[in-house]
C-alpha cells in the first residue's frame, strides 16, 4: 500500500547578509530551492518552508548570520501498514536531507502518514 509520510522540523543555515530581513530572505530561498530540487528529482513528494528567525547574529562586521528556519516535507513509500511506512518514510526523509547538505536538522514532530 502506499503511503505519505510528513515531518516537521527545523535547519539552520548560515551565510552572509546585509540585514536581518536580507539574511532571513536569503535563507528561506536557499532552503526552498534545495527542496524544488528535492522535488524535481521525486525525492520527496511535497514541501513548505515556514518561518525564518535569526538564530546568531554576526560577532563581526564581516561574519554571518545563522538563520533558524521551519520547513514540512512529504514523501511517498510503499508499505505493508502506517507503522511500517513512518519508519520507511522517516529513513527516507534523513537521506534526502542528508543527500541535499541540509545540515543542523531536528525534527519538532514524530512522522505522520496516511494513505496515498
Amino acid at each position: 500500500m502506499e503511503f505519505a509520510v510528513s515531518r516537521t522540523g527545523t535547519t539552520l543555515v548560515t551565510l552572509h547578509g546585509g540585514s536581518d530581513t536580507t539574511a532571513r530572505d536569503e535563507a528561506t530561498t536557499t532552503l526552498a530551492d534545495t527542496f524544488e530540487t528535492l522535488a524535481a528529482e521525486e525525492t520527496i513528494t511535497d514541501w513548505e518552508v515556514g518561518d525564518a528567525d535569526v538564530y546568531e547574529h554576526p560577532t563581526g562586521p564581516f561574519d554571518p548570520y545563522t538563520i533558524a528556519l521551519e520547513f514540512a516535507v512529504t514523501v511517498t513509500v510503499e508499505a505493508a501498514d502506517a507503522e511500517d511506512a513512518a519508519e520507511v518514510g522517516a529513513s527516507a526523509i534523513d537521506e534526502a536531507l542528508a543527500d541535499a547538505d541540509v545540515d543542523s536538522v531536528s525534527y519538532t514532530s514524530s512522522p505522520t502518514t496516511s494513505a496515498a
